[in-house]
């Protein structure tokens, strides 16, 4: 994480303390276009599943963010799943950027919304 602006830090702070908060698979923050921050964990229920991403998207759209700025995702995955790139890029532009890290916060990646 040494290699991360003190606001990308902050982002990666946010997503692994809601991940663990809930005990969900994956933790998720991002930045909009005004500074605000959403943090979110995997949604697993029966008849809704979203991932932590998602979720952010979700409120950052429902805040009526214009665009946003960086992401981190924490979890076992080492990239986008297609299912958040999409609407990531969509809303966002294909230039945001996108930190993958392990559950504890260990950036192991980093990639844009495009790919």
């Amino acid at each position: 994480m040494s290699d991360l602006s003190a606001e990308d830090a902050k982002l990666v702070t946010l997503a692994r303390a809601t991940r663990a908060r809930v005990g969900a698979a994956q933790g998720a923050a991002v930045r909009d276009s005004d500074g605000r921050t959403y943090a979110a964990a995997t949604v697993d229920l029966p008849s809704l599943q979203l991932s932590a991403l998602q979720v952010c998207l979700a409120m950052a759209v429902a805040s009526g963010a214009g665009g946003l700025e960086a992401a981190v995702v924490l979890g076992a995955e080492t990239d986008l799943a297609p299912a958040d790139r999409a609407p990531l890029s969509e809303f966002a532009g294909p230039t945001v950027v996108v930190h993958l890290g392990d559950p504890r916060g260990t950036i192991v990646a980093s990639t844009t919304s495009a790919g």
